[in-house]
């Protein structure tokens, strides 16, 4: 057509490059992967490299790895699809010498190499902190994501009742039409009514036998689908999916550390992300930042013990200050004498400890309530009673560091939030496509280090991190 750029004839003889390596630019991100998994030691980090003595020679271990580290660094996780990129990427013939692995080969690979590739994304992170982009200051974060187990095949003891419920409700409802389907005249043709009694009432037995193995369960909770996925509420709406924890470096957003979970909530996470990542940075000391949904003395407690310093905002709701009573924080502490002293100028002094949810709590009261002008406002009881954990200590200390950082939330959201933008954002509305807690872990772990290696990439350029590594 006239006017417009033509392409050739598609029947016209071409002369293409000699070399698979002309197709390939030298600032490629297909050569970053090449040359970092190149240098891995891959029976060292429990990889099977040796060739079996006998049958068909099997693809080494580096092949199918950097397979699947370009897959995801390109949005391309099936199994399927890297089996049809193989066969027509150039990219990926450069990469694998042209080998094309079937999809079943692909699978099996990552399903069973799973604590492998979690210490292949441990080395990149290493690779990281040799080229001094992780500092000393992580921001910690959970975020869930969407499991292969669907709410309709997911259990708890509140779904299951309503559903035993509605299931009874409707064979009441067709029991009804078919006592009166028997007294009409003429009568009614009740086939069609006893087929659906008949069918619900086999869902009631399933129903029930499901119930059985759904209160032998630990949580009490029952995921037909994937077994280890559990309902979680994010952003007031229910999954059923994984708690993903992160530490990012709060300088260059790079994830230090992570760990998939099934635990709904974050509050025992934050001292064991921290001690993962202090122990890949191999620092003495770290800083971390985390939302309320981690505030926990015993935690804060915790990390002070590793020296690790948190920087947590207190979730703690006041049901005095709701009745227009007294705040706790009207009360303070006068540590010399291990003593309060009340908005009346009374002294509550120390009368016992006591055990609660394996804590030791110390009780403070004064004998001077019944007697005070501020009561009403106080307490309805004979005395104000103030309790004081024996390490309330760490919770002030934390309290005060936290007052001297104002900007430590406002650097947290804007850490955390950029990573797992982007990892939903690569992994698509259904999240995950493997099932159980193990093989979800390897597949987050191909995740973040896509993510990793493609943040350094555009961080430091191409070139400059291939001759880093």
């Amino acid at each position: 057509m006239s006017g417009f750029i033509e392409g050739e004839n598609r029947h016209q003889s071409t002369l293409f490059p000699e070399r698979i390596d002309d197709y390939v630019e030298e600032d490629s991100v297909v050569r970053v992967i090449d040359a970092f998994l190149d240098r891995l030691d891959i029976s060292g980090l429990g990889f099977k490299a040796q060739p079996a003595k006998t049958g068909r020679p099997g693809y080494h271990p580096r092949t199918m790895l950097k397979i699947y580290v370009y897959g995801y660094l390109n949005g391309v996780q099936s199994s399927r699809r890297l089996e049809r990129e193989a066969q027509r990427n150039v990219e990926l013939m450069w990469l694998t010498g042209r080998l094309s692995p079937d999809f079943k080969t692909i699978a099996d690979f990552r399903r069973d190499n799973g604590e492998a590739i979690r210490l292949v994304c441990r080395e990149f992170v290493m690779l990281c902190r040799k080229l001094n982009l992780l500092g000393d200051t992580l921001a910690i974060d959970g975020s869930k994501f969407k499991a292969v187990n669907n709410r309709d095949k997911n259990f708890t003891r509140a779904k299951m009742k309503r559903r035993l419920a509605e299931v009874e409700a409707s064979i009441e409802r067709y029991l009804q039409a078919l006592d009166d389907a028997d007294q009409s005249a003429p009568p009614e043709d009740t086939r069609p009514l006893k087929d659906k009694i008949a069918a619900l009432t086999e869902e009631m037995d399933r129903l029930k036998k499901l119930e059985v193995r759904m209160l032998e369960a630990p949580d009490q909770q029952l995921s037909l689908t994937d077994p280890d996925a559990r309902s979680m509420k994010s952003r007031g709406a229910g999954i059923v999916g994984y708690n993903l924890q992160t530490a990012v470096d709060t300088e260059h957003h790079l994830i230090v550390s992570h760990e998939v979970t099934n635990a709904g909530n974050d509050r025992r996470q934050l001292t064991r992300m921290a001690k993962r990542a202090k122990a890949v940075l191999q620092a003495n000391h770290i800083n971390v930042l985390a939302d309320r949904g981690y505030y926990s003395g015993e935690e804060l407690q915790a990390c002070e013990n590793q020296n690790i310093t948190t920087y947590v905002p207190n979730s703690a709701t006041s049901s005095n200050k709701a009745k227009g009573l007294f705040d706790r924080s009207e009360f303070h502490y006068i540590a010399e004498d291990d003593e309060y002293v009340c908005p009346a100028n009374e002294r509550l002094i120390y009368r016992f400890t006591g055990e609660e949810k394996g804590k030791q709590i110390r009780r403070y009261w004064s004998s001077a309530c019944p007697r005070c002008t501020l009561k009403p406002r106080c307490t309805s009881g004979k005395n104000r009673r103030v309790s004081r954990w024996v390490h309330e200590d760490v919770i002030e200390r934390a309290k005060v560091r936290l007052n001297e950082r104002p900007d430590a939330m406002r650097v947290r959201r804007a850490t955390v939030e950029h990573p797992y933008g982007t990892l939903k954002a690569w992994m698509g509305t259904t999240h995950f496509l493997t099932k159980t807690l193990e093989h979800v872990s390897t597949e987050m772990s191909l995740h973040v280090l896509a993510y990793n290696m493609k943040r350094v990439i555009n961080l430091l350029g191409t070139r400059k991190l291939l001759e880093a590594i």
